[in-house]
């Protein structure tokens, strides 16, 4: 089965500093808006950021009904309970870029048992993400 050029599956963030978060993440790792919605001084009502064929939502982080169904990875010592994966074409040179924008490494670059390479960092709000080669999609 082919993959869909359209995501089912879109990750949502919240960030105290939402505006900031976006700034790093097209930055960093290589995403690009698409809409940002602003909600006055409250931050960022809802924010899309594409890379390729994936899509994440921004938001600010809120104390409200869906807000405290959440934590931040300061609250719980900087520790996460997932984490966004991704894939792309050139992971040496991704890489390069999160570091020159500093990222925090957390697992440097290396070739992994399963196929391909990839690393990990975290975000400025300590958010976890996982970049690599290797394509679960591909034959």
């Amino acid at each position: 089965m082919a993959a869909n050029p359209r995501t089912t599956i879109k990750p949502a963030l919240r960030y105290r500093d939402a505006q900031a978060a976006i700034a790093w993440l097209c930055k960093a790792l290589g995403f690009e808006r698409r809409a940002v919605y602003e909600d006055g001084e409250r931050g960022i009502a809802h924010a899309q950021l594409t890379l390729r064929n994936g899509l994440i939502m921004v938001s600010s982080a809120r104390d409200d009904a869906w807000g405290q169904r959440m934590a931040q990875p300061d609250e719980i010592g900087g520790r996460e309970t997932q984490c966004c994966c991704f894939t792309v074409a050139d992971v040496d040179a991704h890489y390069q870029r999160a570091v020159a924008a500093g990222a925090e490494i957390i697992e440097p670059l290396e070739a992994k048992d399963y196929g391909g390479k990839g690393y990990a960092c975290r975000d400025p709000e300590g958010h976890l993400w996982w970049i690599g080669s290797y394509d679960p999609w591909a034959d």
